[in-house]
């Protein structure tokens, strides 16, 4: 099996009634263990009559595909060899998916139900399952019947989310899993490690669960507890990784959305699911997902301690490839935000999934840098700010708000155009939207990192001004 490229991530879930606007939310940083890994971004065309199987590069996994497929956005890896890794998307029955939440089962259950190196993997998830649902639920059904029959090769949590409901999957071992249904008033924060709690097998329309899960705990003794079927403490992990690795970033997101709560950052009982103290706005999301423990002593581009801001990994990384919101909106189109290399530095471009295309300069990632490419051109951004990060913070803050402030005037302004079509038309219309916010967002960044490029020019330590009186 090659080497697995995609394992450190942070989620995001917000259910409708805990959104400002009615929205549902599922979110992901995609993070890699290099710092240049280039993505695509596009929309595959439905399949009305398919007969393929599909075969994994990543670890030969084999299967026939479904006749029909959907339309739908995808987000895979632009070197496809060492699998598709197509990691989120909308399809055209509005269901989005997120794939995956790298996960770690502890040894006890991997002992008795150990992964299938050639099961179901991040490479194949979203391939398998996104072209052929139609509801969130669906997702899960359809996920689980694959690790019924294939087995999985890795601990993972999946998000999945439709307008009505967020569901959350988070496979252990090597066939079993159970998922939860978001609260509507709810959020969540995960971040590498299981943390889905009590399981309620009475209640299959809050749960979902692999079958024979009770009978596997309990033929093997594995619930450490004496009163309730807690998945995390049975099935996940409890070590210093998890509280400087992991713990962390959940700490610091239920901080920003519930602030007046006081919690310790290494703590293993964070809660899962929370009740935030105000409405989520999509600039909240997008705040969490582009945070390094800003305003606190763990801040890596702080003023903390040299110990202090090498203490925690960060939510946002310079291995940070794709950062995605999904927005499911109870009155409009479906958007998906998409900000492609370091959150922390680039712009969350809003597009809209119910389109035949997304935009040329973002099906065009080519292995070395070129500035046609918009991942190349987020990733060039980034590294400019970094170098000179306390003069180019402010002016990089400020070109971010003017095009968070731009992108809530244009989607008013696309939802009342979309009212006055058809079906069709208004998928074309918003395909030559696509286009247009993508140029808006690629101008507006190639003359801000030229306004950063020319600025730092003058900053060079190779300067000598001559005395005029020589």
């Amino acid at each position: 099996m090659k080497r697995q490229t995609h394992s450190a991530c942070t989620s995001i879930m917000v259910g409708k009634k805990a959104s400002r606007d009615g929205s549902n939310f599922i979110a992901r940083n995609e993070d890699n263990f290099v710092a240049i890994w280039p993505k695509k971004f596009f929309v595959k065309k439905a399949v009305e009559d398919q007969d393929k199987k599909y075969v994994s590069p990543y670890n030969q996994l084999t299967v026939d595909l479904p006749k029909k497929a959907y339309r739908y956005t995808t987000s895979p890896d632009a070197d496809p060899s060492e699998g598709l890794y197509e990691e989120d998307g909308v399809n055209e029955k509005n269901v989005g998916m997120s794939a995956t939440e790298s996960v770690m089962a502890n040894e006890a259950v991997l002992a008795y139900d150990p992964l299938v190196p050639e099961g179901v993997a991040e490479d194949s998830m979203t391939t398998l399952v996104l072209p052929y649902i139609d509801s969130a639920r669906a997702g899960v059904e359809r996920l689980g019947e694959l690790i019924e029959e294939f087995g999985s090769a890795e601990s993972n949590g999946v998000e999945f989310v439709d307008a009505d409901e967020i569901w959350y999957m988070e496979i252990a071992t090597g066939h079993h899993w159970v998922a939860i249904k978001i609260p509507d008033d709810c959020y969540v924060v995960a971040a590498n490690q299981i943390g889905i709690e009590d399981i309620d097998f009475t209640d299959s329309n809050n749960f979902m669960w692999s079958k024979g899960i009770e009978d596997f705990v309990e033929d093997n003794q594995l619930n450490p507890d004496f009163d309730r079927w807690d998945f995390r403490h049975i099935f996940g992990t409890d070590t210093k990784k998890d509280r400087h690795y992991n713990t962390p970033r959940v700490w610091y997101g239920q901080k920003v959305l519930n602030p007046s709560t006081q919690q310790d950052p290494e703590s293993s009982e964070l809660p899962f699911l929370r009740k935030p103290e105000k409405k989520i706005a999509v600039e909240d999301i997008q705040r969490i997902l582009a945070s390094h423990y800003n305003e606190t002593k763990f801040d890596p581009l702080g003023s903390g301690s040299a110990e202090d801001k090498k203490r925690y990994r960060a939510i946002s990384l310079s291995r940070t490839e794709n950062s995605h919101i999904l927005q499911l909106r109870p009155n409009g189109e479906t958007i998906e935000w998409k900000a492609l290399g370091i959150p922390s530095f680039s712009p969350y471009v809003p597009f809209f999934t119910n389109a035949n295309a997304i935009d040329d300069s973002y099906s065009y990632a080519p292995a070395k840098l070129d500035l046609k490419s918009a991942y190349w051109m987020y990733e060039a951004l980034n590294m400019v700010v970094e170098s000179h990060y306390k003069e180019f913070v402010e002016p990089n803050l400020d070109y971010q708000k003017e095009l968070r402030s731009w992108s809530r005037k244009k989607i008013a302004e696309v939802d009342e155009e979309v009212k006055k079509l058809d079906q069709v038309a208004a998928v074309d219309y918003l395909t030559k939207q696509n286009h247009l916010i993508a140029e808006h967002f690629n101008e507006a960044t190639k003359k801000h990192m030229t306004d950063l490029v020319t600025k730092g020019a003058e900053m060079s330590k190779l300067t000598f001004l001559m005395d005029p009186n020589l």
